[in-house]
C-alpha cells in the first residue's frame, strides 16, 4: 500500500499549483509527473489510479493541478472560474517547469532520481512544449521519458470564426457539462500564440525533444484523433512510438469520479500496463 500527502507550491503568477504524492512502500526507483488535460484535475477520473498503480511499482507519482485550472482540492466545482480564464500555454509551462524544479531542489519528493512525465490531452502538449522550449537550457533538468495520452498535435485548435470572436469579444464560452458551469477563455490565450508563433509550434519543437517519448491513444477518441499521436511520432523521429489502444475513448473509458474498489476498464488496464512498463524501462 503507497503513502499518500497533498502539496503546494507557486506556480505562474504566484497561483498554487495543488498536488497529491503517492510514495512506494519500498524505496522508490524514479518519479512520475501527472499532468491533467482541459478542464481536468488531479481528482478526475483516472488519475488517482494511475498515482495508486505507479506507486505500487516503486515510483514516487505526484499528480497536480495546473495553478490555472480553475480547480482547487474542492472536487465539485470550478471554484476559481477567474484563474480559468486567464490560463495559457505559457502559464502551463511555468507551472509544468516548477513542478520539475521542485522535485530537483527537494521540495517535493525524489530529489537525485530520474523523471517522467505522463501528461493526458492538453497535459501531453504541454509536456511536450515544455521539454521541448527548454532542450537547450542547461540549467533545466530533463526527463528520462515523456508519456502522452490522448495528445493533440497542435496547439490551437479554435476554429476561424473561433478565432474572430475571441479577438473581438475578449472571452470564448467553455461550458462544462461537469459542473453546469459556464467558463470562459480569455483573449490572452490566443494573442500569447499570435505575438511568439515558434514558442507554440509544437510540432517544430517537438523535434527537439531527444528522451523517448511513448504516445497512447484510443481508436475510438471522439475529442483528439489517434492521428495526431501519429503526426506527434513523425515529428520527434525514432526515440517516438505510439501504442494505439482498441476501443478506447478520450479517457480511456474511465468513470469520473472512480470509485476506489472499481475495477479500472480494459481500456485503462491497457494503458497503466503500458505505462509502468515505459517508465521501469527509461528510469
Amino acid at each position: 500500500m503507497s503513502m499518500s500527502s497533498q502539496w503546494s507550491i507557486p506556480g505562474a503568477e504566484g497561483q498554487p499549483i495543488l498536488g497529491d504524492t503517492n510514495v512506494p512502500a519500498a524505496g522508490p526507483r524514479g518519479v512520475v509527473l501527472i499532468a491533467h488535460g482541459f478542464k481536468g484535475y488531479k481528482d478526475y477520473g483516472m488519475f488517482p489510479r494511475i498515482a495508486e498503480t505507479l506507486a505500487a511499482e516503486g515510483f514516487i507519482a505526484h499528480r497536480f493541478n495546473f495553478s490555472h485550472s480553475g480547480m482547487t482540492n474542492e472536487i465539485s466545482t470550478f471554484a476559481r472560474p477567474d484563474l480559468f480564464e486567464r490560463d495559457t500555454w505559457n502559464k502551463q509551462v511555468l507551472d509544468c517547469r516548477a513542478v520539475i524544479d521542485a522535485v530537483a531542489d527537494g521540495t517535493l519528493q525524489g530529489q537525485g532520481l530520474a523523471y517522467t512525465i505522463f501528461g493526458h490531452s492538453r497535459g501531453g502538449a504541454t509536456a511536450l512544449l515544455t521539454v521541448g522550449r527548454y532542450a537547450d537550457d542547461s540549467a533545466f533538468l530533463g526527463p528520462c521519458g515523456i508519456a502522452c495520452a490522448s495528445a493533440p498535435s497542435a496547439l490551437n485548435t479554435l476554429s476561424p470564426s473561433q478565432r474572430t470572436q475571441l479577438l473581438a469579444e475578449g472571452f470564448l464560452e467553455s461550458p462544462s457539462a461537469r459542473t453546469g458551469q459556464s467558463l470562459r477563455m480569455s483573449r490572452a490565450f490566443l494573442t500569447e500564440q499570435l505575438a511568439d508563433p515558434a514558442a507554440h509550434d509544437l510540432m517544430t519543437l517537438a523535434r527537439r525533444i531527444t528522451c523517448p517519448v511513448l504516445l497512447l491513444h484510443g481508436t475510438e477518441d471522439p475529442t483528439v484523433p489517434a492521428a495526431c499521436s501519429r503526426q506527434l511520432a513523425a515529428a520527434i523521429g525514432t526515440s517516438a512510438r505510439v501504442k494505439l489502444i482498441a476501443g478506447g475513448n478520450h479517457v480511456f473509458n474511465t468513470l469520473n469520479p472512480l470509485p476506489a474498489d472499481a475495477e479500472s476498464s480494459t481500456q485503462l488496464k491497457e494503458l497503466l500496463t503500458a505505462l509502468t512498463e515505459f517508465a521501469g524501462s527509461v528510469c
